[in-house]
């Protein structure tokens, strides 16, 4: 959720300085929705790795039920 209120408020803080001619709260707003998003891909590869390390543990634990 994190990710998704970053992305958020980057792209509302870079629409703001862009409406005002601020620069510098258009390039914040920017570093912060690449942050959201940088945030969003780690924890997408989080779950993968996660569903990974199931798979082979589930893997594991039916062979050794197979090997009983």
């Amino acid at each position: 959720m994190t990710e998704e209120k970053n992305q958020f408020e980057g792209k509302l803080k870079e629409g703001l300085g862009k409406l005002t001619g601020d620069k510098g709260k258009e390039i914040e707003g920017q570093v912060q929705n690449a942050v959201g998003k940088v945030q969003e891909g780690l924890e997408d590869v989080k779950k993968s790795v996660d569903g990974a390390v199931k798979g082979v543990k589930d893997s594991f634990d039916k062979k050794e039920k197979d090997a009983e």
